[in-house]
């Protein structure tokens, strides 16, 4: 077996705990359904989702003050198409998109063959968007929902099972215990439908995450490219340097990936300063290691303006979608429910968690009221203002 084919094995296993739940949910799923047979029956998932759309967006631009698009549609994917679903949802530039979506099906296929031959195909760009598929494919047995151009995604895989599994697990009788199950079945899709559609309306920031994304992306294949360039003497010498883990030496791709994943800026500044580098004008490195990659302090300090607009961008949209989600269904007893029997808590717990961009709406709110969405869309804030509103308040009043 080449280093190619062991190093796409190696992907595999680093999502072996994911793709054994998959399997699981699957069996868990048939086992629920053979055992509660024709005693309850719960609707199909299509069916909640096309009903309460339009009183879900009546709700969304009633609060938000924002129209949501009007040609906004639903679809359901089942597990390998909501994979390659992530790879749209990977922002690289026209050059960089095609190899994204094949990679992506290729994960979604579990095809070691074809992830091998696009390896060699470009294997910067591997280094750069594998990392995508371990992080995005990783969260999906978590993710009920996304948004992408004009459509709202349900994960069927995970909102058609759950809730047989879930009242299965409750055991019997279940005719007694389903009202509970399927009142929180339907809060899953209503909170669902409620933050795609509140991602809908944010088209301003879901543009400037998404320009910032494809710039952050390139410089990252820039900085992949020029450690796959580098001479064994270099690699071997930085790597002692940063004391990798040894590599043996018919492992020069391994010894390589191993150098780009601990200096690429989104490992390497964030372990090395902290999270506070987002708030940072000015990024220094290690002479030492300036010395072997003289382009290095460049392309941190070229990655730290677009890795800030997507993370401000991003922390402000999912910030948003936290405090209204929270408003509009407060009072919902299914969205009770929901929180009841599928999340294990209850809504002064899910009222007291704390993110950085629901406080920063949340501030904003007390001040300027409906008029806070439609600011935060077309005046999106830096990652400074998301610490201190305040900053953000005075911006607005000049």
């Amino acid at each position: 077996m080449g280093e190619f084919e062991e190093f796409a094995e190696a992907l595999f296993g680093q999502l072996a705990v994911e793709i054994n739940e998959e399997k699981e949910i699957r069996q868990l799923a048939v086992t629920a359904k053979d055992d509660i047979g024709s005693e309850v029956q719960f609707r199909e998932l299509e069916g909640i989702a096309q009903e309460i759309l339009p009183e879900y967006k009546e709700k969304v631009e009633k609060f938000l003050g924002v129209k949501v698009p009007e040609s906004i549609k639903l679809e359901f994917p089942e597990l390998e198409d909501l994979k390659r679903l992530k790879g749209d949802k990977v922002f690289a530039d026209k050059e960089s998109k095609e190899f994204v979506i094949e990679l992506f099906n290729a994960v979604a296929k579990e095809d070691l063959k074809k992830i091998a031959e696009l390896m060699k195909q470009d294997t910067a760009k591997y280094l750069v968007y594998s990392t995508y598929a371990i992080q995005y494919i990783s969260k999906i047995t978590t993710t009920y929902g996304d948004y992408l151009d004009n459509v709202v995604y349900l994960n069927r895989f995970i909102l058609s099972r759950y809730p047989q599994i879930i009242l299965h697990k409750q055991g019997e009788p279940y005719k007694s215990r389903f009202e509970n199950v399927n009142s929180g079945y339907l809060g899953a899709v209503k909170m669902t439908v409620l933050e795609e559609l509140i991602h809908s309306a944010q088209e301003n920031l879901q543009q400037v995450n998404k320009q910032a994304a494809t710039e952050v992306n390139k410089i990252n294949e820039e900085l992949a490219t020029i450690i796959l360039s580098l001479d064994t003497q270099t690699i071997n010498k930085l790597s002692e340097y940063c004391q990798l883990q040894a590599v043996p030496d018919d492992f020069p791709f391994a010894k390589k990936a191993n150098l780009f994943f601990f200096l690429n800026p989104d490992h390497f500044l964030i372990e090395q300063i902290g999270p506070d580098v987002m708030t940072f004008t000015h990024v220094e490195i290690d002479p030492k290691i300036g010395e072997s990659i003289p382009q290095l302090l460049d392309i941190y300090k070229r990655w730290l303006v677009p890795i800030q607009q997507h993370h401000a961008a991003f922390t402000a949209m999912e910030g948003m979608a936290s405090f209204a989600i929270e408003k509009i269904l407060k009072d919902d007893p299914d969205f009770q429910n929901y929180l009841t029997t599928f999340m294990g808590t209850d809504f002064s717990s899910y009222q007291v968690r704390k993110s950085m961009g629901k406080d920063f709406t949340k501030s904003l709110y007390e001040k300027l009221g409906t008029d806070t969405f439609k600011k935060m869309i077309e005046i999106p804030p830096n990652t400074r203002e998301l610490k201190e509103p305040q900053l953000y308040l005075k911006k607005l009043s000049l």
